[in-house]
């Protein structure tokens, strides 16, 4: 983050602290230890139903389970969140969970989080494929149309920054109205898929310190860069 932004954000959640406000982010480590494949409904009132939750993808050259990686870097951004004076909810902080999507939806809710960041990793059987991609909800879907604007432009500060990165590969900000995290979703969300760990140059590239830094910086300038526009 360039230091006149980080100064002038730091002035905003001094000046909403004093004033007994907070910026509340909410991390959602994607998937657990253990898959929980009963079905709950895909939205409120929804007879479409997907599995509560899965243990999700493996690295084809490190063998990291998906959702290791996705607490590991969900801390580092707590930690570098936490820094910065917001407020963090984690909607776990351990892999021996239980907690469907509509759960991981609810923690946000209840928490009233500014912001909901639902971390990931990502996997495709054509394994040359690599690259991040922010999802964000569909505007035209009733379940999510009332955060869509917010969710869109919080996606687009973060997109933005994370190509900051040098030699980073984007595959866009894509829109999805079939994930159930964001229909129950009452606050602005959005699904960081960090790369691919099926593809195995890419995998070993997540597994690093030096670019999960480059990645939480990134991260921690979106969030920033959009709280100042609002």
């Amino acid at each position: 983050m360039h230091s006149k932004n980080r100064i002038v954000l730091l002035i905003v959640v001094m000046l909403f602290a004093a004033l007994g406000f907070s910026l509340t982010i909410c991390i959602d480590p994607g998937h657990q230890k253990e898959a929980d494949l009963t079905h709950e409904p895909i939205a409120p009132g929804s007879e479409t139903t997907k599995a509560k939750v899965s243990t999700g993808t493996r690295g084809v050259s490190t063998g990291i389970p998906e959702y290791v990686f996705n607490l590991e870097l969900s801390f580092m951004l707590r930690d570098r969140l936490l820094e910065e004076g917001y407020d963090v909810v984690m909607t776990r902080e351990s892999h021996d969970v239980n907690l469907s999507n509509i759960e991981r939806a609810k923690i946000a809710n209840e928490a009233n989080a500014d912001l909901c960041i639902r971390v990931h990793a990502d996997y495709s059987s054509d394994n040359t494929l690599k690259g991040f991609m922010v999802i964000i909800p569909s505007s035209s879907s009733k379940y999510t149309a009332p955060i869509y604007e917010e969710s869109r432009k919080a996606a687009e500060k973060i997109h933005a920054s994370l190509l900051q990165i040098s030699g980073i590969k984007s595959l866009g900000i894509r829109v999805r109205d079939d994930m159930t995290g964001f229909n129950w979703s009452e606050v602005p969300v959005l699904i960081f898929e960090a790369g691919f760990m099926s593809n195995p140059e890419e995998d070993v590239l997540l597994s690093t310190s030096d670019y999960r830094e480059k990645l939480v910086e990134a991260l921690v300038t979106g969030i920033a860069d959009y709280f100042l526009t609002k």
